[in-house]
């Protein structure tokens, strides 16, 4: 039986951070360097908020955060109901489209974001691959 974790729990950021550093080499990520938090509201059970935070140097992964409260300080803030998100991790929905709907709303350089959006969708599919209990 496959193992799942449960989403933004540590288990399933440990897992993200070692599939995202195994399967998207700094090459895969274009050499960028940017930093990342998605703020989830809404979280189950009980309607808490949450982050998930991403940081890349010349492409690597160097940090991932879950956490609740304060997320670290970002060059991007996404946020958005914790639904919206699940729904992106499964591959369900676009990100350029959640934010191009209004489902997802961005703090942050619009025409960069739009720039990276290739980079986040390849995260993304990395996420998607998670056995994950949402």
């Amino acid at each position: 039986m496959t193992r799942t974790y449960p989403y933004l729990s540590q288990q399933w950021r440990d897992e993200a951070e070692k599939r995202l550093s195994t399967e998207l080499p700094p090459e895969r990520m274009n050499f960028v360097t940017s930093s990342m938090s998605n703020i989830y509201r809404n979280c189950p059970p009980d309607g808490s908020e949450k982050y998930l935070f991403f940081q890349f140097v010349d492409g690597k992964f160097v940090e991932i955060q879950v956490g609740t409260g304060q997320p670290p300080k970002a060059e991007f803030s996404i946020s958005g109901d914790y639904q919206t998100f699940a729904k992106i991790t499964r591959g369900e929905l676009g990100a350029q489209k959640a934010l191009m709907t209004m489902k997802l709303k961005l703090k942050g350089n619009m025409v960069k974001a739009l720039k990276l959006a290739s980079l986040a969708d390849r995260l993304n599919k990395v996420l998607a691959t998670i056995p994950t209990e949402y």
